[in-house]
């Protein structure tokens, strides 16, 4: 009795431990969902305060606006690119190791332009743009160079897999109409169907055996297969296909 007991208490807590545990990762996933939702949230209203700004502003301010949004939506697209491709290509897993590393570059040079905007010496600022325009030239040329390098790999692979595709189909349509390849036999003739050949029509003309009048050819003695190369084939007879017609019935009067 004690033995069960102990059984029913160990139950109970292994099921209370593992109720926690699965509240715990549930609680946590919900965290990060929502975590994922204000950041992304964040980040449109960002954006769209910079789309408003580079459109809307004149001067220092649009021209810093543009350069963050350039860099911003370049980013995020070849990150974007990459994370998806890895999955289906490893090879892929450097390029991403390099676009990270490119990342600390665009995230310093994002916050150098944001304090940029809070900036009251406009003066300055303008005399810092063209160096400014040139980094974001080169990080967005560098993201731009990593992701179009990733698409037309991913775009060969396609069209490569297709050629393949392609041409296992040709085979398979070819083996589909194996009687349009068929060779005749050498050496095997049809004897009805060669003139000259034993038994044949010819044979009969060289012997000088024409039948007579009312007599039909082939009826004579050893002329069997005569007759029956030129007896006409009984329909009934045939080998029927499920892809042929059947024979519509002759009709009487």
């Amino acid at each position: 009795m004690e033995a069960v007991i102990l059984i029913l208490g160990l139950l109970v807590v292994a099921f209370v431990a593992l109720g926690i545990y699965v509240s715990v990762k549930v609680i946590r996933a919900a965290s990060r969902g929502v975590d994922r939702t204000i950041t992304q949230a964040r980040r449109a209203v960002e954006d769209t305060t910079l789309r408003a700004k580079s459109y809307g502003q004149m001067g220092v301010v649009g021209e810093l606006a543009q350069l963050r949004l350039s860099l911003r939506t370049s980013m995020r697209a070849t990150q974007e690119a990459l994370q998806t491709g890895v999955t289906e290509d490893a090879s892929l897993s450097e390029s991403l190791g390099l676009f990270q590393r490119l990342s600390v570059h665009g995230r310093e040079l994002d916050d150098e332009l944001k304090r940029l905007e809070r900036e009251p010496d406009k003066t300055t600022v303008a005399s810092l743009l063209p160096g400014l325009k040139k980094r974001t030239g080169q990080i967005t040329g560098s993201a731009e160079s990593l992701r179009w390098a990733a698409r037309d790999r991913a775009r060969q692979f396609a069209d490569d897999d297709l050629a393949t595709l392609n041409e296992q189909i040709d085979v398979e349509a070819g083996a589909l109409r194996h009687w349009t390849t068929e060779e005749p036999v050498p050496g095997h003739q049809e004897q009805a169907g060669v003139p000259g050949a034993p038994g044949g029509p010819g044979a009969a003309r060289r012997q000088g055996q024409w039948p007579g009048p009312g007599q039909a050819q082939g009826t004579g003695p050893g002329d069997a297969g005569i007759a029956e190369a030129i007896t006409a084939a009984d329909p009934r007879q045939r080998t029927e296909y499920p892809w042929q017609k059947t024979a519509r019935p002759e009709t009487t009067n």
